[in-house]
C-alpha cells in the first residue's frame, strides 16, 4: 500500500472524512508549504509573500464559493433533504411514488431511472438521495414486480451520471468556477454526451429487467 493509499484509508475510508476535513488538510498543507518556503528562503519567500499568495488564491475561489452556496440554497428552499421532515421535496417524492404502482415492469424501472435523475438535480449527495428515495422506491419496486437490485441500479445511474451537468452540484460548480468556465458553456459542451449516457443507462436498466437482474 502506497503512502497516498494509506492516507486515503486513514482519512476517507476509516474515519469518513468528507469536504470539511479534506479542505482542512489542504489548508494545513498550504501553511506547511509556506513555512518551508520561508524557513529555507525558497525564491526569497517571506511571510508576507505567503499571506499575499493565500489572499490571491482565496480571491480566485470566491466566485466558486458563492455559486456553491447558491446551489445549496435550492435544496434549503425546498425544505432540506431530511427524509423525516415535512417539505416540498418530500411531497414531490410521495406523489411521484404513486405513479409506479400500475406500470409494467420495464416502464416502472425506466421511471425509477428518470425519477432519480430528476431528484439528483435537487439532492446531489448520493447518500442524501438514497435516504430520501430508497425507502419509497424499494417497496414500490416490489409492488411493480421489479427486483430491488434493478431499483438500486436505476438509483446509481440516475444519481451518478447527472453530477457532470446539474448546476446544483457543489463539486461541479466549484470546479467550473475555479477554471473560470461558465455553466452555460459547459452545458453546451456536455449536453450531447449526457444524452448518450442517459440512453445507455436506460438500455442497461431495461436489459436488467428482461434478465431479471437480482
Amino acid at each position: 500500500m502506497s503512502a497516498r493509499d494509506w492516507l486515503d484509508y486513514l482519512g476517507v475510508v476509516r474515519d469518513a472524512y468528507y469536504i470539511p476535513e479534506i479542505a482542512t488538510q489542504f489548508f494545513t498543507i498550504g501553511l506547511v508549504a509556506g513555512a518551508i518556503g520561508v524557513i529555507f528562503k525558497l525564491n526569497d519567500m517571506t511571510i508576507n509573500d505567503v499571506a499575499e499568495s493565500f489572499g490571491e488564491g482565496a480571491q480566485q475561489l470566491l466566485p466558486a464559493a458563492l455559486v456553491v452556496g447558491m446551489a445549496k440554497g435550492i435544496v434549503i428552499i425546498l425544505g432540506g433533504d431530511d427524509p423525516a421532515a415535512a417539505s416540498v421535496l418530500n411531497t414531490v417524492l410521495y406523489a411521484a411514488g404513486g405513479l409506479v404502482d400500475d406500470m409494467p415492469e420495464v416502464l416502472s424501472a425506466s421511471f425509477i431511472l428518470v425519477f432519480q435523475s430528476v431528484i439528483n438535480f435537487f439532492v446531489v449527495s448520493g447518500s442524501g438521495q438514497a435516504a430520501l428515495t430508497m425507502p419509497l422506491i424499494a417497496p414500490l419496486a416490489d409492488i411493480a414486480g421489479v427486483t430491488r437490485q434493478v431499483a438500486v441500479l436505476g438509483f446509481q445511474l440516475g444519481d451518478g451520471l447527472k453530477n457532470m451537468i446539474v448546476p446544483t452540484s457543489a463539486a461541479l460548480m466549484g470546479t467550473l468556477g475555479a477554471a473560470r468556465i461558465g455553466w452555460g458553456t459547459w452545458f453546451r459542451f456536455i449536453f450531447k454526451f449526457q444524452l448518450l449516457m442517459f440512453g445507455l443507462a436506460l438500455a442497461f436498466v431495461i436489459a436488467a429487467v428482461l434478465i431479471n437482474f437480482s
